[in-house]
């Protein structure tokens, strides 16, 4: 048998040394077409398992608005609601679990004023009126349904279909299975509006027990996206590759002998993408190239919409660069948790996102791109008809409000609904399992398909309990 000299630290010293110098080494060797250590999770290991792509939808981009935003005071009409305002539940009506408030507490009224748009009559409140007017391009689920009572448990199912932490995200899953048209740039980005840190942090975006280099890379909310791309002051490009070419030459057996970490490989994937990203990602994430009136369009110029506006205008430059899965983060810091001054933060962070959703969708249209990216929006759950603290709603995962629209959504329809008073979902209940099947379903994957072994057992999205809603397509 061949001998094989390894060549094992002894100490934690030692190990880090070369595995710091292993690392840098490998950016040279991906551009020379070598293979490294990392190299196979770059590909999509189930792309050519699945079944022929029949979605229209290439690119995703998902509004989170982080906290439960109202769905009653923005795209689920309850003329009943206000008409009870102030009474207890009816006893026809199941008292439900509430995170934080009373039981008995009196139900509250909708202030918002609602109108019909477009041809499709879709009614939405006067809250999110710029983005009624793509009124015939959505399709509002009014029968969402989750089993997070809390922001943790929510917002952890949203993102990644169970209540616990430690499965991979949606993002991970779309990134693993169809990966990005461009490998210079991450297949999965994630951006917040604010330093605020998201319940359950990078678990959100992470990859659970898939290999770490299917997590999502998050990129800054202000300033420059990606920091650090830049050589440092006075390192010229050509030392770089002299450093390249010695740390290849040194860690060439490093490399080969140790492929079962994956936290390693993503490291050293990372290295190679940042590698890469410096002569593309420039570029795809310059907003200064954009028109005046462009940035006008997303609400750049408002200093209340600004910021989102911004990440939206991101997020379209990015999928327009191949990149697969986007999520856009509203009140990061569970900020839409309204149980107490509904009118006050909610009236503030509808404005703060309205416009430049529909700015969104108006340039994505007008591109071309708005028929293969499907844009998500909606939170981890609604609010309760009932009130609290007097001018607040408690959490409400048993019927909420989502919307989708592009990639081949059927705009100007309403799916399903919840009772009189906005409480149970009660027409075509979608729980998250369905929802994450309807958006591979959108994207042409067959769910059931796009599986990985964890432990010999197959593990998917929707944990063997979702079903898609193929209406949704029309």
């Amino acid at each position: 048998m061949p001998c094989h000299n390894y060549d094992i630290p002894t100490s934690r010293r030692g190990f880090l040394s070369r595995a710091g110098c292993g690392l840098g080494a490998v950016a040279l060797a991906a551009l020379m077409k070598e293979p490294v250590l990392g190299a196979a999770s770059a590909v999509n290991p189930v792309l050519s398992q699945l079944p022929q792509r029949l979605g229209r939808a290439k690119n995703v981009i998902f509004c989170f608005m982080e906290g439960g935003p109202s769905h009653l005071d923005t795209f689920d009409y309850k003329p009943l609601l206000n008409k009870l305002a102030g009474q207890k539940l009816p006893p026809s009506f199941k008292e439900p679990v509430l995170a934080m408030g009373e039981s008995g507490a009196p139900l509250m009224e909708s202030k918002r004023t609602w109108k019909r748009y477009g041809k499709s009559g879709l009614l939405i409140s006067d809250w999110f009126a710029n983005v009624a007017e793509h009124a015939d391009d959505l399709a509002v689920i009014n029968s969402c349904a989750s089993d997070g009572i809390n922001h943790a448990g929510g917002v952890c199912q949203m993102n990644t279909g169970s209540i616990f932490g430690g499965r991979p995200s949606l993002g991970a899953w779309v990134n693993y299975g169809l990966g990005t048209e461009n490998h210079n740039l991450p297949g999965f980005v994630v951006i917040k509006d604010s330093e605020g840190t998201v319940v359950n942090g990078v678990r959100n975006w992470g990859s659970g027990f898939m290999p770490a280099v299917y997590q999502g890379v998050e990129f800054n909310s202000d300033g420059v996206p990606i920091k650090y791309l830049d050589n440092p002051k006075g390192y010229t490009s050509a030392q770089q590759r002299e450093k390249l070419d010695l740390l290849a030459s040194l860690n060439q057996d490093y490399g080969k002998t140790r492929t079962d970490n994956t936290e390693l490989e993503a490291r050293i994937r990372s290295y190679e993408l940042a590698y890469q990203m410096q002569a593309e990602a420039p570029t795809a994430v310059d907003l200064s190239k954009e028109t005046a009136a462009t940035k006008a369009l997303y609400g750049m110029d408002k200093p209340e919409t600004a910021v989102y506006g911004r990440n939206c205008l991101l997020a379209r430059r990015l999928v327009e660069n191949g990149v697969r899965f986007v999520q856009l983060y509203s009140g990061a810091g569970s900020k839409w948790d309204s149980h107490s001054k509904l009118e006050e933060n909610h009236g503030r962070l509808c404005r703060a996102v309205d416009r430049p959703i529909a700015g969104l969708l108006s340039d994505l249209k007008q591109r071309g791109l708005l028929d293969e990216t499907l844009v998500i929006w909606g939170g981890e759950f609604g609010r309760t008809p009932m009130s609290e603290q007097g001018g607040g709603r408690d959490h409400n995962p048993n019927g909420f409000t989502m919307w989708m629209a592009g990639g081949g959504v059927k705009g100007g329809q309403t799916i399903g609904a919840t009772d009189e008073l906005g409480l149970y979902a009660v027409k075509d209940r979608l729980h998250v399992h369905d929802l994450h099947s309807t958006i591979l379903h959108l994207l042409g994957v067959d769910h059931t398909q796009l599986v990985f072994h964890q432990k010999g057992r197959p593990e998917r999205i929707d944990q063997n309990e979702g079903h898609p809603y193929t209406k949704i397509t029309g």
